[in-house]
């Protein structure tokens, strides 16, 4: 008997001692400071923002949403048109696939729709304010800087091309508004998400935008045929005038909108 209960005291320690192997290992298995990889948001509009300033309000003269009309095509929002949809709408209006790509002095974030990417600056510049900002203008996806807070990429923008629009409601923005994105790499395949909008001239108060989760994509969805990468497949997801306006949106876009 007293052979046995040495035996299972040995094999609970042998068992525990594993245990806690396996947690460390797996607490272990990633890197809260690396991003990289291919992600997709999960889909949380840009939706019951704050009130707008006279201004605000004013910019919103004359636009038509998509939320407001029969089918894509009857809006005047620039996107359809083939004009890029602007920061931070591909960022967080959309739930496209994207890409980190984490370098010594920037993080690279490639998006599949638009085939495009935006420069997030970890060198230590500051965020270009008043003439600084004036002489380098205006940009679709702004000019950003980044900074770690702990395990936390904290992201700048400012200077966004006004003409783009803000979400699906129409929202307008200003060139010197100020966008400040969270993420925090919180599991292997999980990255929390959060953007502040700060826009005196647009908004009544700084717009907190509710939390967002990135989930790693499995190589299956950026694998086509053999080939890997996030823009692979049978689509460039690129906006073309000479295939969108004139044809996409009557062959698909505007049927899919009336359920045909």
């Amino acid at each position: 008997m007293k052979q046995l209960l040495t035996a299972c005291a040995v094999l609970t320690a042998l068992c525990a001692g594993s245990l806690s192997t396996f947690a460390q290992g797996t607490a272990a298995t990633f890197d809260p400071k690396d991003l990289s990889g291919y992600w997709l948001r999960n889909a949380v509009r840009l939706r019951n923002g704050p009130p707008l300033t006279p201004a605000g309000l004013e910019a919103m003269k004359g636009r038509i949403p998509i939320p407001k009309v029969r089918v894509p095509s009857d809006s005047n929002d620039p996107m359809y048109a083939c004009n890029p949809q602007g920061f931070p709408r591909l960022a967080w209006e959309e739930n496209e696939p994207l890409e980190f790509i984490m370098l010594p002095d920037r993080v690279l974030q490639l998006f599949q729709w638009e085939r495009t990417l935006r420069e997030l600056w970890l060198d230590g510049r500051a965020l270009p304010r008043g003439e600084r900002l004036e002489n380098l203008g205006p940009a679709w996806y702004g000019h950003s800087v980044a900074r770690w807070e702990g395990n936390t990429l904290v992201v700048q923008t400012t200077g966004v091309d006004e003409r783009a629009w803000l979400n699906d409601d129409g929202y307008p923005k200003s060139f010197d508004a100020i966008y400040e994105e969270r993420y925090t790499r919180t599991g292997p395949d999980t990255i929390q998400g959060q953007l502040t909008i700060t826009d005196p001239k647009m908004l009544t108060k700084p717009w907190v935008v509710p939390p967002s989760t990135f989930r790693r994509m499995a190589d299956d969805d950026i694998t086509f045929f053999g080939w890997r990468g996030l823009f692979s497949g049978v689509t460039e997801a690129i906006c073309a005038p000479m295939n969108e306006v004139d044809d996409y949106n009557k062959r698909f876009r505007d049927p899919a909108a009336l359920g045909k």
